[in-house]
């Protein structure tokens, strides 16, 4: 006796509308690909390099025209409605034959969607889903190579938690989003016209959400031009006796060729979304244990033994925001500097510099690339600093230090962008650390209320132009609200901090982050971007499920770790400061003291305890 799924599967009438109806089976779904035997191997690795859009389900053997893993009886020359043949890489009819692969296709997961409350657009309007060839490019293998192709959902904003969740316990149906968002950051530059299937509309709060899908492979034919191939058609897929129920799949896929989410669904590794960018649109995705942790480095720089009261300004989530977007970014420059030593030569403080760099080397590290930007008048003294922090391995390499000066109307414009075309931004991502702010009077204060603005270049400028340019997000870190980017914060700093009303500074960033002392903040920054880069669901958002590993190698690792923050280059940097005449910001002491609070223990307490939480206490080290 048939089973309802096997009835079902032999009713082609049922097939032709499995496109508008397939999220209602209640079971699994997969795409099929059949090639010349001699390509088989290449396919295979194909779908092992890009396990998003590929998750390889079954091999045939040649000439099988059964698939017992995937359902019971099932010929699958007959029991697909409609199957596409390629003569060197054309479309030229629809035919019935053999198979040699089946991949997970995302319909099997529209089904949990709906159940979770998540409106499903396509079915709702009765429509094929989206699907848009990319200017992603997949990983190669042998013959094959190929754009990503995606499809798209609209999910309203507020249920985008719930689509991820739901997807996430998924994998081999494509898993979690790749992309969440503005659709041309994918290279897609018209939502109205698919490259498969049908246009779907967006409704209003909607946000456009991107799975990898398994018409991937049909490009991979077209691209690679086999004397005969087949497929299913796009929207007709092969059903299976598998229930869509993820976590007890009988299925056991070769373990490099899925997602390596698949292997785990730990539910501390379930992805959370954030918005990171608003012009471009962007989210990003990172696992419930790397924010958990992230917001364990706010708390612990948020401390206030210098009795500041900083608290007052704090923020949460703005460390996350800000690890996360900079993780997204390619190009970074950094600013530091607060003269507020006027009487002083060099005028500067130790707080500032430390966390610039350990940033910065943090960054380089995961293959950014990084400038700094000071003023004029310290161009000298910070290049030998960044020389001296190269010699003594603080800093992994040189970077590039320039300045800024107001030049006219566009300088900032050119600055920021080549040739001043706002389309091609020069960086992506602006970050200041205890640099002196504009106050609301034009001037720059320290937090005694003095002037100092004949000390410090216009670069606040910078970020007050990348607010209309897309494409640069911008972050903030300081302890007094006098700082570069504290803008956002400017009404509390005004009435919570002292000397508010004259000090605040009124440019604001993107993020603000706040900390006990600036120094802390840098370090925290760079904790949260290895975080971000050990944590498989960020890892695999970034790259678009492309070219997953199951565990990174040894040697990234170690660099990565290596980069991190630690007493002994901490210590050793301050030091270097002091020889150059660098004093402590509150007591102007030249001394090993940071805020008149001394290194040891005070800082290198905070160190530990970063460390501690980025990579756990056997790995920390002095």
């Amino acid at each position: 006796m048939l089973t309802a799924v096997r009835a079902a599967r032999c009713s082609l009438r049922y097939f032709r509308s499995m496109s508008k109806s397939a999220m209602d089976s209640g079971y699994q779904q997969a795409n099929l690909v059949i090639l010349p035997n001699h390509l088989a191997n290449d396919f295979e690795a194909f779908c092992r390099s890009n396990p998003a859009p590929l998750p390889l389900l079954y091999r045939s053997q040649s000439g099988e025209t059964s698939c017992p893993p995937l359902a019971r009886l099932a010929d699958i020359r007959t029991d697909i409605s409609q199957y596409c043949v390629y003569q060197e890489g054309r479309l030229v009819k629809t035919v019935s034959s053999l198979q040699n692969y089946s991949t997970q296709p995302s319909f099997g997961f529209e089904g949990r969607l709906k159940e979770a409350g998540v409106p499903v657009r396509n079915v709702e309007q009765g429509r094929n889903v989206s699907m848009y060839r990319t200017a992603v490019p997949c990983i190669p293998a042998g013959v094959f190579s190929c754009p990503l192709v995606v499809t798209m959902r609209p999910v309203p904003a507020g249920l985008l938690d719930a689509a991820v969740g739901v997807t996430h316990l998924n994998p081999l149906a494509h898993g979690v989003p790749v992309h969440i968002g503005d659709p041309a950051l994918l290279g897609i530059q018209d939502l109205s016209r698919p490259d498969y299937g049908e246009r779907v509309e967006l409704q209003p709060g909607d946000v456009t959400v991107f799975w990898a899908c398994g018409v991937t492979a049909i490009e991979a034919i077209l691209s690679s031009k086999p004397s005969l191939a087949f497929s299913h058609s796009p929207g007709c897929m092969f059903l299976t006796d598998l229930p869509d129920s993820p976590p007890s799949s009988p299925i056991t896929p070769p373990s490099d060729s899925v997602d390596p989410l698949a292997t785990n669904l730990n539910p501390e590794l379930t992805p959370l979304c954030f918005l990171v960018s608003h012009n471009p649109l962007l989210y990003s995705l990172a696992s419930q244990r790397a924010v958990a942790k992230i917001r364990q480095l706010e708390t612990t720089i948020g401390e206030d033994p210098g009795q500041r009261g900083i608290r007052a300004l704090f923020v949460q989530d703005e460390l996350l925001h800000s690890c996360l977007a900079l993780s997204h970014s390619s190009s970074v420059a950094i600013t530091t500097g607060f003269p507020t030593h006027y009487m002083h030569s060099p005028p500067d403080e130790t707080d500032g510099p430390p966390g610039a760099i350990a940033m910065a080397t943090m960054l380089l590290s995961l293959g950014k690339q990084v400038t700094m930007v000071t003023d004029r008048r310290a161009l000298e003294m910070n290049q030998a600093i960044i020389d001296e922090a190269v010699r003594t391995g603080v800093l992994k390499t040189t970077i590039p230090l320039v300045t800024f000066e107001d030049s006219g109307p566009d300088a900032a414009l050119h600055f920021l962008c080549h040739h001043g075309d706002p389309s091609k931004p020069r960086y992506d991502h602006l970050v200041a650390i205890e640099r002196s702010g504009r106050a609301g009077d034009g001037n720059y204060y320290n937090m005694r209320g003095v002037n100092i603005k004949h000390l410090v270049d216009p670069i606040d400028d910078l970020f007050v132009a990348a607010k209309d340019i897309a494409g640069i997000t911008t972050t903030g870190i300081g302890d007094g609200g006098n700082e570069l980017g504290m803008g956002q914060l400017k009404e509390k700093v005004k009435s919570l901090m002292p000397n508010g009303s004259l000090i605040a500074c009124v440019v604001p960033a993107d993020y603000a982050i706040t900390a006990g002392v600036s120094n802390w903040g840098g370090y925290a920054v760079a904790c949260g971007l290895y975080l971000l880069h050990t944590c498989p669901a960020h890892q695999r958002y970034l790259k678009k499920g492309l070219g997953l590993k199951q565990a990174y190698p040894q040697e990234q690792l170690q660099d990565w770790t290596a980069n991190l923050p630690s007493v002994v280059k901490e210590e050793s940097i301050l030091s270097t400061l002091v020889r150059f005449g660098i004093r402590s910001g509150k007591t102007a002491h030249l001394a090993m003291e940071v805020d008149g609070l001394t290194f040891h223990p005070t800082h290198s307490d905070i160190i530990t305890r970063l460390v501690e939480v980025t990579v756990g206490p056997a790995t920390c080290y002095a």
